[in-house]
């Protein structure tokens, strides 16, 4: 493992102009509409945070997981408050595990060139299986959320299962995570815009998916792009 001088060095390497400004201007966006609308403390780390792990993990930088375990326990705290009880679970039982595997997996593939890791593409099998897998996952999570009383579970069944199984393309640095990213998100937005408009004090929240959903159509054409790259180098 490399010193912790160098880990930062090859973090802060290879930023193009437009990443940088994305950066920026998102974290900036979370922070000031968090601080304007009287946002919790625990409300404005975890939007930030989370806003910094999105864009790190497109960037294919590895510290992604670092911010993200600080995200990841701050939702579920912020999840339980709204009564989102898969996302919770999703958060505490998968996340954060899944912050450390993801860790140790990408440290094995970063690009001495661009210090980013390696990004890949499934095949056509691949494809249909995440479909069929996910339907199902779907289906049979939401019974189970409706029994426990959950606010939306279906909606909520369809962003738990979604997110464990675009992780897992995440940890395995697949491009079509973020095709589950960009459903994650939409479905996410109408979730915490319902929480809001009930009286849920949420809005931060609301805000940080609203930046993840731009965030997903940008790094899917990063990812796409360079994915196909990759292929065509082997």
């Amino acid at each position: 493992m490399k010193n912790f001088g160098a880990f930062v060095k090859d973090e802060l390497s290879g930023w193009k102009p437009w990443e940088i400004i994305w950066i920026t201007i998102s974290t900036l966006t979370i922070l000031s509409l968090s601080i304007y609308t009287n946002e919790s403390l625990t409300g404005i780390i975890m939007a930030i945070t989370g806003v910094i792990c999105v864009v790190l993990t497109g960037k294919g930088k590895i510290s992604s997981y670092a911010f993200g375990m600080v995200n990841t326990v701050l939702y579920a705290y912020v999840a339980y408050g709204a009564k989102y009880y898969g996302d919770v679970m999703l958060n505490l039982l998968y996340y954060a595990p899944m912050n450390v595997i993801g860790w140790v997996m990408w440290n094995k593939h970063i690009s001495v060139e661009t210090k980013e890791v390696e990004k890949k593409r499934l095949k056509g099998s691949g494809v249909i299986s995440v479909f069929i897998g996910s339907a199902i996952g779907i289906f049979l999570y939401g019974l189970i959320l409706k029994r426990m009383g959950g606010s939306l579970p279906f909606v909520d069944s369809t962003t738990t299962v979604l997110s464990v199984v675009a992780q897992i393309l995440c940890v395995k640095r697949y491009m079509e995570q973020w095709v589950l990213w960009i459903v994650i998100d939409i479905v996410s937005v109408y979730m915490w815009a319902m929480a809001f408009v009930n009286g849920g004090e949420s809005i931060a929240t609301l805000i940080m998916w609203s930046i993840y959903l731009l965030n997903a159509v940008f790094m899917f054409a990063k990812w796409y792009r360079e994915s196909r790259r990759n292929e065509n180098n082997v």
